[in-house]
């Protein structure tokens, strides 16, 4: 069933004098921020996202330091606009997912999109791993031609729990078995609520942050 928004005037107003920047960010940070492409490409380029400092709070950086690894999970929604209801037209998702190793004191990151694992490499300082965790990606959705809309972007950034570890340094090399043959999945919603559980059992961090673009004409 196709959601959909319905559209008030303030809404409406806010987005006419939103339209056309290339940037949108919220002001307060950890943030994250969506720039469309230009107006001749927006229906062949996706938007580029990025999040910032969203791993910047104490309790996340002692978490991620005590062995327990971070997903960042990003949810892109294109969204049509021009009535009284906005509609959802279609929407794409991928993972980043942050380790550190105290063993050889390295971060190891990691971004999963679709069936595609890949590893972004392994630094000795967080400050390296949160720019490559940071770097903008192009997320792999475009707008149709002549409609006009705008995206909606959605990140939950969690801790994931120690019985996920097995899982996390597959992700990290760049594989995505599931951890046992034929039976498991490493995003299915059982799996995500046990984590769930845990991680508030243990005093887990889960963060969401959420922001519209500017209205766009594809």
């Amino acid at each position: 069933m196709r959601r959909r928004r319905l559209l008030s005037p303030a809404v409406a107003l806010a987005a006419l004098l939103a339209a056309g920047a290339p940037l949108v960010a919220q002001s307060s940070r950890p943030r994250v921020e969506v720039g469309l492409p230009a107006a001749g490409q927006l229906s062949s380029e996706g938007p580029l996202v990025r999040c910032v400092d969203v791993l910047s709070a104490s309790r996340m950086r002692d978490l991620l330091r005590n062995g327990f690894p971070a997903r960042l999970h990003f949810r892109v929604e294109l969204w049509s606009s021009g009535g009284w209801f906005n509609d959802l037209e279609r929407s794409t998702e991928w993972d980043m997912v942050v380790r550190y190793d105290p063993l050889d004191r390295t971060y190891r990151v990691a971004r999963i999109v679709g069936e595609s694992v890949v590893p972004l490499g392994q630094f000795e300082h967080f400050a390296d791993a949160e720019t490559a965790i940071e770097r903008p990606f192009r997320a792999p959705i475009t707008a149709r031609r002549g409609k006009r809309g705008y995206y909606n972007v959605v990140l939950d950034v969690e801790t994931l729990s120690l019985t996920e570890l097995d899982e996390v340094e597959r992700w990290l090399r760049g594989e995505l078995r599931p951890a046992v043959r034929g039976q498991r999945n490493p995003v299915t919603p059982v799996t995500k609520g046990l984590r769930t559980i845990f991680v508030r059992l243990i005093g887990g961090e889960r963060r969401h942050y959420e922001l519209r673009s500017g209205a766009f004409r594809g």
